[in-house]
């Protein structure tokens, strides 16, 4: 296998060399330098979206000389679209780029050793699945599964494999949300007993791409290859371009966004999934054909699912029709709350003297602490090109590429955002309460599985 080759390469090389590298004034950073292609990682790019441009482009040329990192091929199954990734990477890495058609034609070159998928949000399992059967390392964008078969099915393909998987969960990679894991999880936060999520944009254009669609014609694509294993419809360039606008294509607001915000319940608690989710909302401003909610509230129950009794309540709220998207994340204690905007732990709202007093209570205020003050300091490459997070997501990931460790994002933080992703859109759907099934490992509605 490739990597293991690499591995053998590395691994004796280095131990040869460990005797005196000291002596010659090299560190272990310069010598990975100039191992050279033998060691090289090859990553193909599976979609050239947007995404992919934008952020996870820059971010993986933040850290891809230092880590001895290349990208050789891109896969789209647009001619247009695959054009414009083989000229934009070949300026970038100043060689060929190989075109591919489709994933078969991508995984079949046989020297593609890690891939990030940028594709469609309903296509990400599937596209996990088969870089897992081609014996490639995954960074894979969120969210990770909008059904729970295709959740399931990729849980058990990376779970079967030696392959290093990151799902693009980048806020685990940030000094901030560890620090508030590890002051929660550490008990100096106490009992949570809500938490407040919000993410608000007022942009008519927000998953609009009225040029590019005007641009798309049926004979330059795949339609059939692009709908995997969703119910055919007819050819719509609307569907394959603004995809988010269209359930069962994306769950938009709770897949695009939501699964960001849940995740961070999940990894701060340790609990895998709510235990009921509802949902109200509607189409109210953009009325422009589009299927999926412009307006969203969620709210949730977690906790144990032995223990009804204790528990708390999270709310996820979301417009696109009014707000300057800046995503709220508030944790609520009885002793005060946890800032994620302003990354501060405060007193506000505790239980003060003059209330406790009352039920011969004693006050229960937290300390004022700034986060920030907590951080690990990042890696100063990844706070350039892209966004910071997601700059330092994509080094963890090609770190671990390396060293074959667990990713800060592991397949588990995927599959149980999806879970919570899914029982939304169940209640979105359905206008039901949405409850999840641990045996089964479905979301049900009404005692019956949920199905699209």
């Amino acid at each position: 296998m490739l990597s293991s080759r690499r591995k053998f390469i590395k691994q004796s090389a280095i131990a040869a060399a460990g005797t005196y590298m000291g002596t010659m004034g090299l560190s272990a950073k310069s010598y990975g330098n100039i191992i050279g292609a033998n060691d090289r990682v090859r990553v193909g790019v599976v979609g050239f979206s947007d995404r992919f441009a934008g952020s996870l482009l820059p971010s993986f040329l933040n850290h891809h000389k230092e880590l001895n990192f290349d990208m050789v091929a891109v896969s789209d199954l647009w001619n247009y679209r695959r054009g414009l990734g083989v000229d934009l990477l070949k300026t970038k890495f100043g060689h060929d780029i190989t075109a591919c058609r489709n994933n078969e034609e991508l995984y079949s070159l046989k020297d593609i050793d890690a891939v990030i998928v940028s594709t469609a949000d309903f296509q990400h399992a599937v596209h996990t699945i088969e870089a897992i059967k081609a014996n490639c390392d995954v960074y894979c964008e969120k969210p990770f599964a909008e059904t729970m078969e295709d959740a399931r099915a990729a849980l058990k393909a990376v779970k079967a494999s030696k392959q290093i998987v990151q799902i693009g969960s980048q806020r685990r990679s940030g000094g901030n949300y560890k620090a508030a894991s590890k002051f929660i999880q550490d008990g100096k936060f106490g009992d949570i007993t809500m938490v407040e999520l919000s993410w608000n944009v007022n942009q008519p254009g927000r998953w609009r791409r009225p040029d590019l669609v005007a641009k798309l014609k049926q004979e330059d694509t795949d339609w059939k290859r692009f709908l995997i294993n969703r119910p055919f419809e007819e050819w719509d360039p609307r569907k394959y371009l603004e995809y988010r606008l269209f359930w069962p294509y994306s769950s938009g607001m709770p897949g695009q966004w939501m699964s960001h915000q849940i995740d961070t319940v999940h990894w701060f608690t340790g609990l895998q999934h709510p235990r009921s989710v509802v949902a109200n909302g509607g189409i109210y401003q953009w009325k422009d054909g589009r299927r999926n909610w412009d307006t969203t509230t969620a709210v949730f129950d977690y906790g144990k699912e032995n223990d009804p009794q204790n528990g708390f309540q999270v709310v996820f709220t979301s417009r696109m029709h009014n707000g300057d998207e800046n995503p709220a994340e508030i944790y609520y204690a009885n002793g005060g709350e946890l800032n994620l905007n302003t990354n501060m732990v405060s007193p506000q709202g505790g239980l003060k003297a003059n209330a406790a007093s009352a039920m011969k209570m004693q006050p229960n205020l937290l300390p004022e602490i700034k986060l920030t003050d907590m951080m690990e300091k990042v890696v100063a490459s990844a706070n350039t090109g892209g966004d910071k997070l997601t700059s330092a997501h994509m080094r963890n990931w090609m770190e671990c590429i390396r060293s074959r460790q667990q990713t800060n994002a592991p397949v588990e933080a995927g599959y149980y955002h999806s879970i919570a992703n899914i029982m939304t859109n169940a209640a979105v759907r359905t206008g039901k309460k949405a409850t999840f099934d641990a045996a089964k490992q479905e979301v049900m509605v009404d005692g019956k599985v949920f199905k699209y």
